[in-house]
């Protein structure tokens, strides 16, 4: 009699490789990944004790490497703040004569009379500030009277109702700006002409014109 097979419930069952289709399949497979897996448990436990030892080697070799890597890091933080402590070391240098030559002034202001010689000392000595100052990329500017607000280079602190000049204009300085590598680091403090406003005559604003 023959069997019957649902197929709900999977078909005609696979047939059972045999041992030696076993055997070939494995060998074929070894060729193939070029491996070798051990064929007794011994071979096996020496492969595992291999592998361990491997594992071992390289986590050594990781923690290792991560404490190199930790002490780079440490070392280029120690350098960079070393670098940002004395970065402006030559910047000063460059400073110090003109506070002695303040210095001087001061004391010479203190035991003479002579306001002019004291006044062109002070001014020789602002001139080299700034010029070494620009020698680091620092500029100062001035605002002409006349010249038309720049959101971008003047502040305005006032605004003053004139005719001499055009609404929007630059009537007063009370400060002047400076860029550092052509970048406004503070702008002019300025005050903005404003158009004055025009009187109105009584009969414009309603009142009774009273007769004297």
């Amino acid at each position: 009699m023959s069997k019957v097979y649902h197929l709900y419930r999977g078909g005609v069952p696979a047939k059972k490789p045999e041992e030696g289709n076993d055997k070939m399949e494995a060998k074929e497979t070894k060729q193939e990944t070029g491996q070798e897996y051990p064929e007794s448990r011994e071979e096996l436990l020496e492969l595992l004790k291999q592998k361990e030892a491997e594992a071992k080697e390289y986590r050594e070799k990781m923690l290792r490497y991560a404490a190199e890597v930790e002490n780079l890091k440490k070392s280029f933080k120690r350098e960079k703040e070393e670098y940002f402590k004395y970065a402006l070391e030559t910047f000063m240098k460059e400073l110090l004569p003109f506070v002695d030559n303040l210095e001087r002034a001061l004391e010479a202001a203190k035991q003479s009379n002579d306001v002019k010689a004291i006044v062109e000392g002070i001014e020789l000595t602002l001139k080299g500030l700034l010029q070494t100052l620009e020698k680091f990329g620092l500029k100062q500017f001035e605002v002409a009277i006349g010249e038309i607000f720049q959101p971008e280079l003047h502040e305005a602190l006032a605004v003053e109702e004139t005719h001499e000049h055009p609404e929007g204009a630059v009537v007063r300085t009370f400060q002047k700006g400076y860029t550092l590598h052509e970048r406004v680091i503070r702008p002019a403090l300025v005050a903005v002409a404003k158009k004055p406003q025009e009187k109105k005559t009584p009969e414009e604003t309603g009142e009774e014109i009273k007769n004297s």
